[in-house]
């Protein structure tokens, strides 16, 4: 039986997101914080389409920030680059999967187990309204300019290493040789991107509910993934 992981720290970052809250929590937020978020977004929507309709390599960050009205200064304030606000709509996603690691119990969970309920928790963040839909341009264009790509390979290993930092803080788990917990996100990310991988093939208009089916479904086939025997395929 895998083992359950054990708690040690209520230790809790005030480094949270703000980017994908729902739209009451942005409403909450003082005027110039709503300012900035809304200004945000619009980067992000036009980006998207931009994008999507003329080509990432054929948008210049010039032609963008004319389209949005803000100067290259406010651009940078918000992203570090044109694949970096192409990737938004699921790195917010896994920005607030590190928020929820900062609060999470294990209750007598398997790590791997724990971090699952953590993504499907910060899925459950995700109302911020179209949100599926940009993730579904987004992940279209990642299949179509490698760079975006590149842009996201070093995302999830930046991320994978905060993740990683948040269990050792928060967790009793064995010391930085022990490759499990690492491994355990690892899987996580796998599974992750295979559910991605489905929700956007799929016909139809994308749903986050739709996205949270498609994860579950991932995480359920982990398991039988590990034991799964390999023979070779009978010739007729």
């Amino acid at each position: 039986m895998a083992q359950a992981v054990k708690w040690r720290s209520l230790s809790h970052s005030d480094s949270g997101y703000t980017a994908a809250m729902s739209e009451a929590a942005n409403e909450r937020l003082p005027l110039r914080e709503r300012k900035k978020l809304r200004t945000r977004q619009a980067l992000i929507d036009t980006a998207l389409v931009m994008f999507t309709e003329r080509g990432f390599d054929g948008t210049t960050l010039d032609e963008l920030c004319d389209a949005v009205d803000v100067s290259k200064r406010t651009f940078f304030r918000n992203f570090t680059s044109k694949e970096d606000v192409a990737s938004a709509p699921t790195q917010d996603l896994w920005a607030a999967f590190l928020d929820e690691l900062e609060t999470c119990e294990p209750a007598g969970r398997t790590l791997l187990e724990m971090l699952q309920d953590a993504l499907l928790a910060a899925l459950d963040r995700m109302t911020a309204d179209g949100w599926a839909r940009r993730v579904l341009l987004s992940r279209r264009l990642a299949d179509n300019a490698p760079s975006i790509g590149a842009h996201g390979l070093h995302f999830c290993d930046r991320t994978g290493r905060a993740a990683l930092t948040v269990l050792h803080r928060r967790l009793d788990l064995d010391g930085s040789g022990d490759l499990r917990p690492r491994l355990a996100l690892d899987v996580l990310i796998a599974a992750f991107h295979c559910a991605l991988d489905t929700w956007t093939s799929r016909p139809g208009t994308p749903t986050r509910t739709g996205l949270a089916a498609g994860l579950r479904e991932a995480f359920a086939a982990v398991p039988g993934s590990l034991t799964l025997t390999a023979e070779l395929r009978k010739t007729p």
